[in-house]
């Protein structure tokens, strides 16, 4: 088996300064693109400072291709840093921002300058003689990628980095980020507190949360699959629904009370034992939903009622109240209409136990 490119280790730390890492064990073989997805204090910051080495780690290991990431192996190993917040030097135009790094490498002007005007071009950021402040945030933010790329670095860290633009912005940026991934081939750890731009761009996703690792692996995998309820609501909208294990067979379906009275289906994640609590898991769009009786929906169809709807883009967002005040979301395309779904209507709502997990 090939090695990692990236290798970290039962990392902890650091003592001061952010919300340490306690004991986070992970590997990124060439190329890889992986999101560090946590809300605030979850120690996404400590991660990136330790593998900059502007932190020191109290246990553990990091390997940049089987050898110590120390700071010899950073002098001598190109690894690109943008920050959320990332500054340009205001008397310097952009072009000459984004070659700083070949500048302090002593390389002549002609060749950073090519190498700087390809950099934008990666980017898509023209004008490379304007002055920072003739530039938008975004594209400050572009050329500030640009910088931290132009050196080939094998490693690139990225904080947070569409965290201060606006929607359309971060639109535009993620298709940015996934070419510039894609033609540096760099191994990148991006950090972000929203779910779907992890999703968007990341073949592997570390779940954080106050400096613990709560699930890692593909980000299709964890989404429909999370380990616990945690997980769920940092990687997407979904219904946590509360109750007891009533039963449970050799194929890991589970039958659950729900505390709103009603007998459930889903698919047990973890040890769970019969009369155990647990919570089941509904993603909106694993909710199908009709106008009709629960009845002529079919096996293990529930009767529920339309109390609010929202339109989100391409679909509608159905909130919907069954049994004794459970509230659940479901998808539906907006172009599919909403006859006979509109607040107050009586509908059938089902899904698949697999789609359903129970932990």
């Amino acid at each position: 088996m090939e090695e990692p490119v990236l290798r970290v280790s039962a990392l902890s730390g650091p003592r001061r300064g952010a919300v340490p890492l306690d004991d986070i064990s992970f590997t990124a073989p060439a190329g890889a693109m992986i999101a560090v997805l946590g809300g605030p204090a979850s120690g996404k910051s400590a991660l990136l400072a330790l593998l900059a080495g502007e932190a020191e780690p109290t246990a553990g290991q990091i390997t940049l291709d089987g050898a110590p990431l120390d700071r010899r192996a950073r002098a001598a190993t190109p690894i690109g840093i943008l920050r959320q917040r990332d500054t340009l030097d205001p008397r310097l135009s952009l072009a000459e921002n984004v070659a700083e790094p070949l500048r302090r490498a002593r390389l002549d002007a002609a060749a950073r300058r090519a190498l700087a005007e390809a950099a934008l071009d990666l980017v898509e950021l023209s004008g490379p003689d304007r002055r920072p402040e003739a530039a938008t945030p975004a594209e400050r933010q572009r050329a500030a990628l640009a910088r931290a790329t132009i050196a080939a670095p094998r490693l690139l860290l990225l904080d947070d980095p569409l965290g201060a633009q606006d929607p359309e912005s971060r639109r535009a940026a993620l298709w940015i980020l996934e070419r510039v991934h894609r033609v540096t081939g760099a191994v990148t750890i991006l950090t972000t507190r929203v779910a779907e731009e992890a999703m968007a761009l990341a073949d592997t996703l570390l779940v954080l949360q106050a400096g613990r690792l709560l699930q890692a692996g593909p980000p299709a995998a964890i989404y429909e699959q999370p380990l616990d309820a945690r997980v769920a609501a940092l990687t997407g909208p979904a219904s946590l629904l509360p109750g007891h294990l009533i039963e449970l067979d050799d194929s890991g379906e589970a039958r659950v009370r729900l505390r709103a009275g009603l007998l459930v289906a889903g698919t047990a994640r973890g040890p769970l034992r019969v009369r155990d609590s647990c919570t089941l898991c509904l993603r909106p769009e694993r909710v199908a939903v009709a106008p009709v009786a629960a009845s002529d929906m079919g096996e293990g169809a529930l009767e529920a009622t339309v109390i609010g709807v929202l339109r989100l883009g391409d679909q509608f967002r159905l909130r919907l109240l069954l049994g004794a005040g459970a509230e659940i979301e479901a998808a539906r395309p907006a172009a599919a209409g909403l006859r006979g779904l509109s607040p107050g209507a009586r509908v059938a709502i089902a899904w698949q136990p697999s789609h359903a997990p129970v932990f």
